[in-house]
């Protein structure tokens, strides 16, 4: 009886692996289509009245047509004009809404795109945070390195990667995991540390890879 029960437990727990992640995938799409489609509402509506399209298509016209918006934006601000415009405009909105540059940073760094000041830009690490002679490690981000030789570290908190503490620490204290990507990082902190031996067996079979490739 006790078997049959474990068994139950093990293939209900196992099946339950394979549809919650797909039923909460689904979840965040319907509450995505739902928030883009009310905020977007007004545009359609105008569209619908305009033209013979049903609801759905009058969403995809118009979610096309913001996407283009934003790619020809995306174009703008690589010329001169385009940074002048968005230098001035930035400062504009800055004084206006003092926190819009916080939602801008915080959007870049999730983001991770055309930013060089990116999170996902940075280099893994591993930092003795309690000083070079703990055996104590966190994984972190390295987000600056100083004239010094000293580092700024974010090590993110688990399971939520996007919160977490920021570090300056010296050379001696960080580790560079210079095989392991940010998201191959981020993963290990979503799951609460599971998938970290194998992330640094990786990079230790690498770096013995690259070192022997060296040698030859």
């Amino acid at each position: 009886m006790k078997r049959f029960r474990s068994f139950l437990t093990l293939t209900i727990l196992g099946g339950l692996t394979v549809v919650l992640p797909i039923a909460l995938l689904a979840m965040i799409f319907v509450w995505l289509f739902g928030g883009i489609s009310e905020l977007i509402s007004p545009l359609t509506g105008m569209l619908r009245e305009e033209t013979t399209l049903n609801e759905f298509l009058a969403f995809v016209v118009v979610f096309g047509l913001i996407l283009s918006a934003c790619f020809l934006v995306g174009l703008l601000i690589k010329t001169r004009l385009g940074v002048w415009m968005h230098s001035h405009v930035d400062g504009w909105l800055a004084k206006l809404a003092p926190g819009y540059r916080t939602i801008r940073e915080v959007v870049s760094q999730l983001l991770g795109v055309g930013d060089e000041t990116s999170l996902f830009s940075g280099q893994t690490a591993l930092a003795k945070i309690f000083g070079p002679e703990s055996p104590v490690t966190v994984t972190a981000i390295v987000t600056s390195r100083h004239p010094n030789g000293s580092f700024t570290v974010f090590v993110p908190t688990a399971p939520i990667p996007t919160s977490g503490l920021t570090y300056h620490l010296p050379a001696d204290c960080i580790e560079l995991l210079a095989h392991v990507s940010v998201e191959e990082a981020m993963r290990t902190i979503i799951a609460c540390g599971s998938g970290s031996a194998e992330m640094l067996s990786k990079n230790a079979r690498e770096a013995q890879k690259k070192l022997t490739e060296y040698e030859d």
